[in-house]
């Protein structure tokens, strides 16, 4: 099978998932195979972008959850892009998802103390979960939509452990109701930075996604070339992704551009002032940085509500991982007056130039292919420190 290709989608219990390239198989018969967690959304919609990288048992033909952390935590993640002691000074990251989690604080708290990471719970301020209207009446479950705040619950907790965080639960998936949700996420007093990962097809921009002195994140997608809302809107950084692995280098990491990166140029958003031409768009072009999201280079997640019989510590990939963790960035540098967006394009020599990799084919190479300076699947690259934020 070829890496990256769709097969068709298969329904276990209620929710649908769909299989993706990537299967392979050792010397004991153990298999992988990529699976997304969320259905694709209606227009109207946004679908999360989590993809998980299940192990399959050779004895159940099933997958299985891990014993143990598997995948990149705090340390690497931290590490790869040069994060050091950085400190946010307790700054908070709003996660904006659809549906609720019923298990959320407490796999967070399962996640921090297997890292080591300080509590942050709703007893001692760090973290507050609230529904659209910022009351404490959750929506429905989904056993998707949790897998995904997890991820971003877990990612905010590695990339900034001392971060306040802010749960906002929006009643559905529709574009209507998360954006209330960050509406409501912006009003919240101390937060520099929301994430959004999740997609759906390209949409004009709204207001709920405009909140100078506010960095406003979003995924560009998993599905290679093609543009996602609400990341084509010119108010928020489009997160692209990156394949990223340990190496030899004085970094002590090499990173590729991810071939599921969504990429490319809104026909419906503007460009803002800040994106060069170099871009080759007329309108708003995707991505404006990157982070790690390829699934077979993926992080370590907690979640104990079970999808499909799965619970305990999984591994996880999707642009879905590269939000929260430049949210976290944003938060860690505290720059976020006006646009956060535009730092980055003044601020290149603070990022690392993903120069390898494509994400397919498209009318312009720059748009499907890694190269010097900006490209679609990574944008201007990925963190080197915080100066670019």
């Amino acid at each position: 099978m070829k890496r990256g290709a769709l097969v068709v989608p298969v329904v276990l219990g209620v929710l649908a998932v769909t299989v993706l390239a990537g299967v392979s198989a050792s010397a004991d018969s153990v298999t992988h195979q990529n699976t997304r967690v969320c259905n694709r959304p209606a227009p109207g919609y946004a679908g999360c972008l989590a993809i998980r990288h299940d192990t399959i048992s050779a004895a159940t033909d099933r997958a299985v959850a891990h014993a143990a952390p598997s995948g990149y935590g705090p340390t690497a993640i931290r590490s790869a892009y040069a994060l050091g002691a950085a400190k946010s000074g307790g700054r908070t990251v709003a996660i904006v998802d659809a549906f609720d989690d019923p298990k959320a604080e407490a796999d967070l708290g399962v996640y921090r103390k297997q890292f080591g990471l300080p509590a942050c719970t709703t007893a001692n301020g760090c973290f507050k979960k609230v529904n659209q209207t910022g009351g404490t009446t959750p929506p429905r479950a989904d056993s998707g939509w949790s897998q995904e705040i997890s991820l971003d619950l877990d990612m905010v907790s590695a990339t900034c452990p001392d971060c306040k965080i802010r749960l906002v639960e929006s009643a559905d998936n529709s574009f209507t109701n998360l954006g209330t949700a960050v509406n409501r996420a912006a009003s919240t007093t101390g937060v520099k930075a929301i994430s959004n990962s999740y997609g759906g097809s390209d949409t004009h921009a709204t207001s709920a996604y405009n909140h100078p002195g506010i960095a406003i994140t979003a995924s560009t997608g998993d599905s290679g070339y093609g543009v996602q809302s609400p990341a084509s809107y010119g108010t928020v950084t489009a997160v692209g992704g990156t394949s990223l692995f340990r190496s030899s280098s004085a970094r002590g990491w090499h990173e590729t551009a991810w071939n599921g990166a969504g990429s490319g140029c809104s026909t419906l958003n503007a460009r803002p002032t800040w994106q060069t031409t170099a871009t080759k768009c007329s309108h708003k072009a995707s991505a404006d940085v990157s982070a790690v999201a390829d699934p077979n280079t993926g992080v370590a997640v907690y979640d104990s509500f079970a999808n499909q019989g799965l619970k305990g510590w999984l591994v996880f990939g999707g642009t879905s991982v590269a939000s929260p963790i430049i949210a976290s960035v944003y938060a860690l540098s505290g720059n976020t007056a006006g646009y956060p967006a535009l730092l980055a394009w003044s601020h290149t020599a603070s990022l690392i130039d993903i120069i390898v990799g494509n994400n397919g084919t498209c009318p312009t190479k720059v748009w499907c292919t890694a190269g010097k300076g900006w490209d679609g699947p990574t944008g201007l690259g990925t963190p080197k420190g915080t100066g670019a934020f």
